[in-house]
């Protein structure tokens, strides 16, 4: 509500068609400014409620948000290598939401306090003690019964099990959500749905100290930007780098790498301490150095010309350097059980960094060029 009244005031179209998430951060920055006034307040109910209602031109306003924000997302999650084949969003759920309460009703689960409210009661001993607000007093649903990007919340869930009757639904937030979460699992429970057991919430912790060249305010476009910029400013600084045929391609991948690798080495739910320097350094467990071991590895199949090996005598692997590459490699079944399991992708990472770190022993003590043929393969 406050975003569609914000865009009325200060919106500007042009804007939203080149660089919509921005523009629209933008404005709901400056109308949460205004958002003390009790007219602008009673102007943001009444849009959110002229949405529910199908009004013609609120919903025209909110399309055009949808779809400006989709291209956004998707021309962002290519540059990171992920596709979805769904985005639903909040509204998607609008009538469905009005299905649950109605269902929450039937139950007998839903109940109305003094001010109007509907709430689901929680506690053990039905005593209200814990509680979670679904209704507001007006009517309309509240977040809980519907989907606010990113979570999923009641008519989501119910909604993708009867369209892809999953096996395991796995929610990816911020864990300051994890409360919403627990309450979302027991309410669907408390409605019968037994496949409730199968949802599970991973959260993620903050990234603290982030900057970019262009402020506090942290988009994900920015953050590719700099990395990109960054990398490449490393590559032609350092004597080593090759000559590319695209350095700015080059820069990406390995930029990203490093992002990744920085996010992903530690517990989810951990809050960490970013710096551009530690994670775009060339040595350590950083994803620049595993990047580099990548194509160290590729470069000597290069100089055998990527020939296929089937008859290679293992034999000759001897030393201890070939030993504990080997032994390493034998975990990888076990790691990606347990990064299955506990959906953690720390363990992934750590097996990463471990082989790079052995691949690189092993590339100095077992030189491949030199060597015999029966040796070298």
């Amino acid at each position: 509500g406050l975003l569609g009244v914000g865009f009325q005031r200060f919106g500007n179209k042009e804007k939203l068609k080149s660089s919509p998430l921005q523009h629209l951060f933008e404005v709901y920055v400056e109308i949460n400014k205004a958002a003390e006034d009790e007219d602008t307040k009673k102007l943001a109910k009444d849009f959110f409620r002229k949405l529910e209602k199908h009004d013609e031109q609120t919903l025209s306003l909110w399309k055009q948000f949808r779809d400006f924000s989709i291209e956004e997302y998707i021309r962002m999650y290519k540059r990171l290598g992920v596709h979805f084949d769904e985005y639903s969003g909040e509204s998607f759920y609008q009538e469905k939401s009005q299905e649950v309460l109605k269902m929450l009703e039937d139950k007998g689960l839903l109940q109305k306090t003094t001010e109007g409210t509907g709430i689901v009661d929680l506690s053990e001993k039905r005593d209200l003690s814990s509680f979670s607000t679904v209704m507001r007093s007006d009517g309309t649903s509240l977040y809980i019964t519907r989907q606010a990007s990113p979570s999923v919340d009641l008519a989501a869930a119910i909604d993708r099990m009867n369209k892809h009757s999953w096996d395991t639904m796995i929610y990816v937030t911020d864990k300051s959500q994890s409360n919403h979460f627990q309450r979302l699992f027991q309410i669907l429970k408390l409605m019968g749905y037994d496949w409730a057991e199968r949802c599970q919430h991973v959260s993620f912790g903050l990234v603290q100290g982030m900057k970019t060249r262009r402020g506090e305010v942290i988009f994900l476009e920015d953050v590719l930007n700099e990395v990109r910029s960054r990398m490449l400013q490393n590559m032609a600084s350092t004597k080593t780098t090759k000559e590319l045929e695209d350095p700015l391609e080059t820069a990406e991948k390995v930029g990203l790498a490093a992002l990744i690798i920085q996010d992903f080495r530690g517990l989810l739910s951990s809050d960490y301490q970013f710096s551009w320097d530690r994670a775009l350094q060339s040595r350590g467990d950083t994803g620049v150095f595993l990047q580099y071991t990548h194509a160290r590895l590729h470069s000597l199949e290069q100089m055998h010309g990527n020939e296929q090996l089937p008859d290679v005598n293992v034999a000759c692997l001897q030393e201890p350097a070939a030993i504990s590459v080997l032994q390493h490699l034998l975990r990888y079944d076990e790691v990606l059980y347990q990064s299955s399991q506990d959906l953690q992708p720390k363990h992934i990472v750590s097996y990463l960094l471990t082989l790079s770190h052995l691949a690189a022993v092993a590339h100095k003590t077992l030189p491949v060029k030199g060597s015999g043929p029966e040796l070298a393969q």
